[in-house]
């Protein structure tokens, strides 16, 4: 496996391997990689000649420089987590390579970037376009491979693609869960013992909201209300959104996608944690 720091070593590469005929995935990541990124890279790897993965803590998607500065940073560790699943590249370049001058660019997709993270987290959609629309235009890859996890992500990211015209196909790929059923996050590192005990209460609580019998509304504030009720759990919002657009609904006969999305505090740091449950 190569591990390049510079995009014209990056596109030189790839111009060559692309000159052969070869279909070129990518695998956009942060760092910290775990198994739910292990499984995109396999995937990866199984649908295309060339796998890209790019190892970058994009700092134009953090609002919180605290929330960077805890950020988990991995690379030797992730580099062999990827060689093992057969990535052929792995992308790992500096902030200065990525962002030699500010971007400027403003991405905007009213409602999906808006909601739920888009109105908590102010500006973090737009850095998210900045990088993964770089990472586009660097690598030009045949399809690009999101977690499932990051829900909201992958719906801001295919109207950017559609936005601005990328051939790319992007590939949503399932949420791994630790056997306590709690989602996979590079995050899941920063967990105290005690909290990362209480954390699998999100997507258990969410399970069990599907069996209540009840109406939106009234599902939204039930699993607030569980999950609060837990010590060391406080929730930041809990929305029930039509799958496709991300626009509220208020009854489960209004869209033939629906998903509830949750954001919860763990902790006394504490770790903001993300989940989601499909209910149609």
């Amino acid at each position: 496996m190569q591990v390049i720091d510079s995009i014209a070593q990056l596109q030189e590469t790839l111009r060559a391997e692309r000159a052969k005929g070869k279909r070129i995935g990518l695998v956009p990541t942060m760092g910290a990689l775990h198994e739910g990124h292990a499984s995109l890279v396999r995937r990866s790897v199984q649908e295309n000649d060339i796998t890209v993965v790019s190892i970058f803590l994009n700092p134009t998607q953090f609002n919180d420089p605290k929330d960077l500065e805890r950020y988990p940073r991995t690379l030797d560790s992730d580099c062999a987590v990827l060689e093992e699943c057969g990535a052929q590249i792995a992308f790992a370049p500096s902030v200065k390579e990525i962002y030699p001058e500010p971007d400027t660019r403003h991405f905007s997709y009213p409602p999906t970037d808006t909601v739920m993270e888009g109105a908590r987290r102010p500006g973090h959609f737009n850095g998210v376009c900045q990088i993964v629309s770089k990472l586009f235009m660097m690598t030009d890859p045949d399809r690009a491979y999101f977690g499932e996890k990051d829900y909201q992500q992958i719906a801001v990211i295919r109207r950017m693609v559609a936005d601005l015209g990328f051939r790319v196909e992007i590939v949503p790929c399932p949420v791994i869960r630790e056997a306590s059923g709690l989602a996979m996050s590079s995050r899941n590192t920063l967990l105290a013992p005690e909290e990362k005990a209480i954390a699998p209460s999100i997507y258990r609580i969410l399970s069990e909201s599907k069996s209540q019998n009840l109406g939106v509304a009234d599902t939204e504030q039930w699993v607030i209300d569980q999950l609060n009720s837990i010590p060391g759990l406080e929730v930041e919002y809990y929305n029930i959104v039509n799958g496709d657009t991300l626009a509220n609904v208020t009854a489960w006969d209004e869209a033939d996608s629906i998903v509830g999305c949750i954001t919860v505090y763990c902790g006394k740091t504490p770790i903001r944690l993300i989940d989601h449950i499909r209910y149609k």
